[in-house]
């Protein structure tokens, strides 16, 4: 369509139909599940999904602007190993029990929940896209987002229920001393049903690519500049209905917790890469350089303010107070932000086709009739035109990329995280291999 202010309008549609039916009967009673009903529940989920894409004026007048929006529903079963007792797992890990200000090494079981309900989701997003007339080569790029999880099928993760003292999941020995909590010796993670959680962000990108032949001296390749990154506005938990939700925007999540790695409130990548001028043996050359950031970001303060005496958890929803005092915890720490750089140079080689090798006796047209100089036609037999397949060492080494890394170049460590007592670093988000250079060779055929 073509009307003022709806250059281009675009509406899809589409709906999502799923049945699924969950049989409790054949379950027997465990120690997690001792009273466990046999029972056989019906899923029936209709899920829509809708976008929009407007673009409002035609590109010779500011540019090529976009607006687009999307509402989505989402639904998922749950598989068969998070619903069935028998797909428990066990080990020993670790852990910092705040209760008694010690690390501890205990027996962990991860197990199946056959009371597991379906997760759904509510998503909707709104952003727009604009390459300005003013400045050629420029593309920038923002959408909103908001998902709305209920109902989410999560592994708790060891740390989290001991943090939590969750009833029924911590098993403790007899205490030591009398009156204070006992050793650890047991922890129960199974799938759970969370009630839900919410986030919102911010998703960026601004691309600018300079084409060095609009400067009008000939073709020198051309430049790509890019800054991308997502900005995390809101991320709110609520685990069970009658208990309030709390924020875990920019924070540590200690390992284990299925639902989501560490929230930190943002993070960008910076790159810049040249590529060759066409038409020449540079056009395959590609180098550049890329620099990703991870703002800092809260550290497992839950378990750090309670790990000085009286041994008291603050509220997850204001996990820097000391409970005791009602002020910041001197215990209670941020992680750093970690910037690390990429280097990386890659080569494809597009060789200039080689001389055709005809194959005798062969063509790839039948006959054809050739007027004599009589005025009558003959047919003829055309010289041969098949070729032979290319083969020798040009044909292997045509469209083959030859690509030259590295990461970390720097050789930064990861920023240290006291909440995570196994390893002090947050291996979501960062990693400790250092710096370490690669090689790869890719053939296309």
């Amino acid at each position: 369509m073509n009307f003022p202010g709806f250059y281009s309008f675009e509406v899809d549609f589409a709906e999502r139909e799923e049945w699924y039916s969950q049989n409790t009967s054949a379950v027997l009673p465990s120690g997690a599940f001792p009273f466990q009903p046999a029972s056989h529940s019906q899923y029936n989920a209709q899920k829509p999904k809708v976008s929009v894409r407007w673009q409002p004026l035609d590109p010779k007048y500011i540019g090529a602007l976009t607006l687009r929006g999307s509402y989505t529903e989402a639904f998922h079963a749950p598989a068969l190993s998070e619903i069935s007792p028998a797909s428990t797992a066990g080990g020993v890990a670790a852990a910092f029990d705040p209760l008694t200000n010690q690390g501890v090494v205990a027996e962990t079981r991860t197990i199946g929940n056959p009371n597991l309900k379906p997760e759904v989701a509510y998503e909707w997003s709104y952003g727009l896209v604009y390459s300005p007339k003013w400045l050629k080569g420029l593309t920038l790029t923002a959408d909103w987002w908001h998902i709305d999880m209920r109902s989410i099928a999560s592994l708790l993760g060891g740390q989290f229920v001991v943090d939590n003292n969750i009833p029924g999941l911590v098993i403790r020995g007899p205490p030591e001393i009398p009156g204070k909590p006992g050793p650890i010796i047991l922890v129960i993670d199974p799938n759970e049903n969370l009630t839900g959680a919410i986030f919102e962000g911010l998703d960026y990108e601004a691309i600018y690519i300079l084409d060095s032949s609009i400067f009008g001296h000939g073709d020198f390749g051309r430049l790509t500049a890019t800054v991308n990154g997502t900005w995390l506005s809101r991320a709110k938990l609520q685990i069970l209905p009658d208990t309030k939700r709390f924020g875990i925007a920019g924070e540590f999540i200690p390992p284990g917790f299925t639902l989501t790695s560490s929230l930190p409130w943002s993070r960008a990548n910076f790159s810049l890469f040249y590529d060759g001028p066409a038409e020449t043996w540079m056009q395959g050359l590609d180098i550049g350089a890329v620099v990703p950031y991870t703002g800092q970001y809260e550290d497992d303060n839950v378990s750090l303010t309670g790990s000085v005496p009286p041994f008291v958890l603050p509220k997850p929803q204001t996990p820097r107070t000391d409970p005791t005092t009602g002020d910041d915890s001197v215990r209670a720490r941020k992680v750093a932000a970690w910037t690390t750089l990429d280097l990386i140079a890659s080569y494809t080689f597009n060789l200039p086709p080689s001389a055709l090798a005809e194959v005798p006796g062969f063509a790839k047209d039948g006959g054809k009739n050739v007027k004599m100089t009589d005025g009558k036609e003959k047919s003829v037999i055309p010289v041969s035109t098949a070729e032979y397949n290319p083969c020798g060492w040009r044909a292997w080494l045509n469209n083959t990329t030859l690509t030259l890394g590295m990461q970390n170049v720097l050789d930064a460590d990861p920023p240290f995280v006291g909440g995570n007592f196994e390893n002090g670093y947050d291996e979501s988000l960062a990693t400790i291999k250092g710096r370490f250079w690669y090689v790869q060779l890719k053939k296309r055929f």
